[in-house]
C-alpha cells in the first residue's frame, strides 16, 4: 500500500511508518516534527511564528500539493493537522479526500471531542478538564475550552469525524470520548514503540534516579507541575538513596539521553493510561509512575501484567508512591522486567502496524 501520515505527535506517525516499512509498505511522513521535539519525517513543514510564517507556510503546502495525492491512505494526526488556522484547513482536508483513497482520522490528543465529553458528559472519573462531576476551571483547562468549544477548530474536527472513512483512538480516554458518537468507525489501537533488543541485565537498587519532563506551556495542564513538586519533597527527605532530574523543553535526543540514565518517570498525573512518553520509558525498562488504572489494561486485555504505578491526581498520591517505592527498592527488578515484557506484548511497532493495516483494510 501507499500511506500518507500527516502531522505528529509524540512520535506516533514516525514510529508507525516505520512499523509499515518493515511489512512492505510504502510510506511518506509529512510533519513539523512535533516542534521543538523535533522527530523524524520525509516532508518538513515546520512553521515559524508570526503571520510571515503562517503566509510561508501556506506557500510551501501548495507547492506540495502534487505530493499529497494518490494514497491508498492518508491519516491525520489532528484536525489540526497543518499549523494553519481552523478556517485554512478546511480547503485542505477537501483536496486530500478527494485525491486519495480513504482518509482517517487519529484521535491521538487535545481535539474537541476530548474537551467536550471531559467539560460536559465526564465518562472517566478525572480527565484534564474534570474531577468528578467538578470541572476544572483553571487557565490551563480555560484556554483548551475556549480554543475547541464554539469555534472553527470544534466545526472543522466535526467535519473530518463525521466524514472520514475512521477514526483510531490511541488511548482508552480518547475511545469513550469518539465511540459513542462514532460506534461504526472507530476502532482503538495502542501507539506503537520499537522495542530495545539489548538492556542492561536488571538487578536490585539502593539509589534511585527519578525523571520529570516538562512540556513547554503545558506543565499545569498535564499536572507536572504537582508531579514535580512531590519528587522534589521525596529527594529532599530521601537525599542519599534519590537523585531527580528535570527536562524542560529540550530536543528529543537530548531528552532520550537524561530518560536512559533513570530508573522512574513521573508522567501524566491526570491520565488514565500511559501515552507515548511512558511507553518509550517502560521499553527501557524505566518505571512510570502515573496512568495504569484498570480500564488501562482491560481494553488491552491485559490480565497479568501490572508495571505502571497508578497515582490518583493528587500531590499527595504521587508522594506516597514515590516514598513506597523508596523504602522498598526490592520492586524494582520486577517492576522493570515486566515493563519490558508490557512493550513487547502490546505495543511492538510491527504488531500495531498490522492491526492498522486490518482497520484501513475493513
Amino acid at each position: 500500500m501507499k500511506i500518507l501520515l500527516i502531522g505528529e505527535y509524540s512520535n506516533v506517525h514516525a514510529t508507525l511508518a516505520e512499523g509499515l516499512r518493515a511489512l512492505g509498505h510504502h510510506v511518506t511522513v509529512v510533519s513539523d516534527g512535533d516542534g521543538w521535539k523535533n522527530y523524524s519525517r520525509d516532508i518538513d513543514v515546520s512553521r515559524t511564528p508570526g503571520k510571515l510564517g503562517g503566509i510561508l507556510l501556506m506557500a510551501r503546502l501548495y507547492m506540495l500539493l502534487s505530493k499529497l495525492r494518490g494514497y491508498d491512505v492518508v491519516q491525520l494526526i489532528n484536525p489540526m493537522f497543518f499549523e494553519l488556522k481552523a478556517e485554512r484547513l478546511f480547503w485542505f482536508y477537501n483536496y486530500l479526500r478527494k485525491h486519495n483513497k480513504k482518509v482517517f482520522l487519529g484521535a491521538f490528543g487535545m481535539d474537541y471531542y476530548w474537551v467536550h465529553e471531559c467539560t460536559y458528559k465526564k465518562p472517566l472519573r478525572y480527565s484534564d478538564f474534570n474531577f468528578g462531576n467538578q470541572v476544572r476551571t483553571d487557565d490551563a483547562a480555560r484556554i483548551e475550552q475556549d480554543d475547541w468549544l464554539n469555534t472553527a477548530k470544534e466545526r472543522l474536527n466535526k467535519m473530518i469525524a463525521e466524514n472520514c472513512d475512521g477514526i483510531v483512538t490511541g488511548l482508552y480516554e480518547y475511545q469513550v470520548c469518539y465511540q459513542p458518537h462514532f460506534p461504526d468507525k472507530t476502532q482503538f489501537i495502542p501507539f506503537p514503540i520499537i522495542p530495545i533488543d539489548s538492556i542492561n541485565p536488571i538487578t536490585s537498587i539502593n539509589h534511585i534516579t527519578i525523571f520529570v519532563g516538562i512540556s513547554k506551556n503545558r506543565s499545569a495542564y498535564k499536572g507536572t507541575d504537582i508531579m514535580l513538586k512531590a519528587a522534589e519533597d521525596v529527594a529532599a527527605r530521601y537525599i542519599e538513596q534519590v537523585t531527580l532530574k528535570v527536562a524542560e523543553g529540550v530536543p528529543f535526543a537530548q531528552y532520550e539521553k537524561m530518560l536512559n540514565e533513570s530508573d522512574v518517570l513521573l508522567d501524566q498525573l491526570y491520565s488514565y493510561t500511559p501515552a507515548m512518553n511512558a511507553l518509550l520509558a517502560m521499553s527501557k525498562g524505566i518505571i512510570v509512575v502515573g496512568g495504569g488504572e484498570p480500564e488501562n489494561y482491560e481494553i488491552i486485555q491485559e490480565t497479568e501484567l501490572r508495571p505502571i504505578i497508578n497515582v490518583e491526581p493528587t500531590y499527595e498520591s504521587v508522594y506516597q508512591e514515590l516514598e513506597k517505592l523508596v523504602l522498598h527498592p526490592e520492586r524494582i527488578p520486577e517492576l522493570k522486567q515486566q515493563s519490558i515484557e508490557y512493550i513487547k506484548k502490546h505495543h511492538d511497532y510491527v504488531k500495531v502496524a498490522m492491526q492498522y493495516l486490518d482497520f484501513w483494510n475493513r
